[in-house]
């Protein structure tokens, strides 16, 4: 059997670390998934997706992550129900992250967090959640590097010229 998922989308609300009585992190969160087509106005809707992720990846993601975060996570589809306070059979279906990944650099981020702020502080209105996947990566690329930096060497070192003759393929 295969229950793989692998969600790329931005946190809606910082992310909470808490402890289990054995002491053990996780992390809930939802992720705003944009759709890949449009609606009848023109404009894309979102899925909103209850992740959680466990362990050390959750003080992780705690430390680093925080609302408009542009994540990638990989893990699979889990059911659980519970009984709540009212006597009711309340059903959960979450994704149960493996593993996740930043997709924007930290000056990207930034960036975006104090453009939002300015323009709050100018009396518009702001989406946190950009309409289209598109203009939420106008600044960044899936490498986590903005377009600026892709082009540079992340490393600082000499680039390689390498010519197609001197590729053994």
């Amino acid at each position: 059997m295969i229950n793989n998922v692998v969600l790329v989308g931005r946190l809606t609300r910082d992310p909470e670390l808490r402890y289990t009585n054995s002491n053990v992190a996780n992390v809930t969160f939802t992720l705003a998934v944009n759709r890949n087509f449009t609606n009848q106005q023109g404009q894309r809707e979102a899925d909103f997706i209850n992740v959680v992720i466990w362990r050390k990846s959750a003080e992780v993601l705690a430390q680093y992550a925080k609302k408009g975060t542009l994540l990638g996570v990989t893990g699979r589809i889990q059911t659980r129900n519970y009984e709540n306070q009212q006597g009711q059979r309340v059903y959960v279906t979450e994704v149960v992250a493996d593993n996740f990944q930043l997709l924007e650099s930290r000056k990207t981020s930034e960036q975006r967090m104090s453009n939002q702020s300015f323009d709050n502080e100018q009396g518009s209105q702001v989406n946190s959640f950009p309409s289209s996947f598109e203009q939420a990566n106008k600044n960044s690329s899936l490498s986590g590097f903005s377009n600026n930096e892709a082009s540079a060497n992340p490393f600082g070192e000499a680039s390689i010229d390498i010519s197609d003759d001197d590729l053994p393929f």
